[in-house]
């Protein structure tokens, strides 16, 4: 039994003034014992949370009351513990993934703006191995002012995007892969060598921080 951290635990009530982000608990290192004592004082304090990283043992093993207040998403192992914030406006980020293989990571990101209110539009399995599928929604991408571009394997999808588009490319390497993908190494460092001017790139698998920096970018006031 983990020792008890009633004492210990001290959520970041002040991120949203400081930040305009709630608090985000990152579940998958943290024992299920301290995972409720975590819920257990948001509750009692009226704070709603977003979980990342909440895998589907994890979540079944939280108390049934605080299963019935987080609306859990096991692909993206994300999940909205008390009401998220009302969506608003329409869609200025688009969330993309090179294949299927990328759409756990991807989703993390979508479910960060949903959670947020944040409308996004989603697009799956538009890869450079098929570039007809990434040209045929061209014209949407260039509508949006972000877009997060999730590869894993070669990781080409943000660059060709960085060459296509005039909105901020935010770049998501996955640990999709094998071989000398390395666990998503090859994708990272493939990114970080790309020769489209301005991609931001993420670390392996950070869907939760793309949503951010895109947050991020929504709130620079245009001139």
């Amino acid at each position: 039994m983990p020792p008890s951290l009633d004492k210990d635990i001290r959520l970041d009530l002040q991120r949203g003034e400081r930040l305009g982000f709630d608090e985000a608990i990152l579940c998958g290192p943290k024992a299920g014992a301290h995972l409720t004592q975590i819920l257990d004082e948001a509750h009692a304090k009226s704070i709603r949370l977003l979980l990342t990283r909440l895998s589907p043992e994890q979540f079944a093993a939280l108390p049934e009351a605080h299963r019935s207040r987080i609306d859990y998403e096991p692909i993206s192992r994300t999940g909205f513990f008390a009401s998220p914030h009302e969506l608003s406006g329409e869609p200025r980020v688009a969330v993309v993934a090179a294949g299927t293989s990328d759409v756990s990571v991807s989703r993390e990101a979508a479910r960060t703006l949903r959670y947020y209110g944040v409308p996004s539009v989603e697009m799956t399995d538009i890869g450079v191995a098929g570039l007809w599928r990434l040209l045929e929604r061209v014209e949407e991408l260039r509508r949006m002012s972000v877009i997060i571009a999730v590869a894993g394997m070669d990781a080409a999808l943000p660059t060709v995007l960085g060459g296509l588009v005039g909105g901020v490319v935010i770049g998501v390497p996955t640990s999709v892969g094998y071989g000398i993908a390395n666990g998503g190494h090859a994708a990272l460092h493939a990114m970080l060598a790309s020769c489209a001017p301005g991609l931001v790139v993420m670390n392996i698998d950070n869907g939760y921080g793309a949503a951010c920096a895109a947050m991020r970018v929504l709130r620079v006031p245009k001139t």
